[in-house]
């Protein structure tokens, strides 16, 4: 493989960046709030799974409710 100078590489570099499809300003607005909604309802689900687990994890052991 051949070696290539750091000069040479940052212009490489700079060619693929553009071609690069950037998303608009939108479709990143709308694909965060995706990611938001989908970790609230995430989060939600994994709180209440945990705190039935707790609840029954005690009562098996019986420490008490």
């Amino acid at each position: 493989m051949a070696k290539t100078s750091p000069i040479q590489f940052l212009r490489q570099v700079k060619q693929e960046v553009k071609k690069v499809s950037w998303p608009t300003k939108k479709e990143v607005m709308q694909t965060a709030s995706m990611v938001i909604v989908i970790v609230a309802i995430a989060a939600t689900f994994f709180f209440f799974v945990d705190q039935i687990i707790g609840w029954l994890m005690k009562l098996i052991l019986g420490l008490g409710v």
